[in-house]
C-alpha cells in the first residue's frame, strides 16, 4: 500500500515522483520535474529507499576494481585452426594476364581455349604425383571460365570441386580433391 511521502515509479514510463495523496484506487504524485500527475495504484511500483539498496548489495573490494582497471587485458583475435597434416595447397592462377605475356591478336575463344587446356595440364599433374588438392584462380567476371572449368572437371572420376575459401579468394577461385586409393 502506498503512503503520503512514498518513492514511486510508473511502470511503463519513465516517471518517478512521490505520492502527494491517496484516494481509493487513484494516487496523485509529484514529478522529479514538479508535474502533478494522478495514476493508479496498479500503474505505480514502490522504489526502495538508497539507504537500504547500498545495504544489500555486497561489499565491492574497491581495490580489485582498480586493479582490474589498470592491468591491460591481452588482445583476443580468432585465429584460424589448420589441421597440422594440411599442407598448403598449389594455386593456379588461371587469368590470362598470368599465361601469357601478351594477348594481343588472341581471340576470346583462343583465351578460353590456353586457360582450359592450362588447368587440365595441371589436373593431370596432381592425378600422376597424387597431390590431393589444388586451387584454380579464375577470377568472378561473367562466369564463363568458371563453368568451363566445371565442365573439364565434372568429366574425371575421383575429382570432387566446391568454390574455395570465399575468405581468402572471393567468389573467384575453386577448390579441387582427388580422391586417391592407397596402392
Amino acid at each position: 500500500m502506498l503512503t503520503k511521502g512514498d518513492k514511486v515509479s510508473v511502470l511503463d514510463e519513465a516517471i518517478n515522483g512521490t505520492v502527494v495523496s491517496v484516494k481509493n484506487n487513484e494516487v496523485v504524485i509529484e514529478t522529479e520535474d514538479g508535474f502533478m500527475m494522478t495514476f493508479f495504484v496498479n500503474e505505480l511500483l514502490k522504489m526502495q529507499e538508497s539507504s537500504n539498496l547500498m545495504n544489500s548489495i555486497k561489499r565491492i573490494d574497491l581495490d580489485e576494481i582498480s586493479k582490474e582497471k589498470t592491468e591491460p587485458k591481452p588482445r583476443s583475435f580468432v585465429k584460424e585452426k589448420k589441421d597440422k597434416r594440411e599442407i598448403a595447397a598449389p594455386e593456379f592462377d588461371l587469368h590470362i594476364e598470368k599465361l601469357v605475356p601478351n594477348k594481343r591478336g588472341m581471340s576470346n575463344y583462343d583465351i578460353l581455349t590456353l586457360q582450359t587446356e592450362t588447368a587440365k595440364r595441371h589436373i593431370e599433374f596432381a592425378i600422376r604425383n597424387r597431390i590431393p588438392k589444388i586451387v584454380f584462380i579464375h577470377g568472378v567476371g561473367e562466369g564463363i571460365l568458371k563453368a568451363e572449368l566445371d565442365f573439364l572437371l565434372g568429366r574425371y572420376d575421383g575429382i570432387d570441386f566446391q568454390d574455395a575459401n570465399y575468405q581468402k579468394y572471393g567468389l573467384g577461385a575453386t577448390e579441387v580433391y582427388f580422391r586417391q586409393n592407397n596402392k
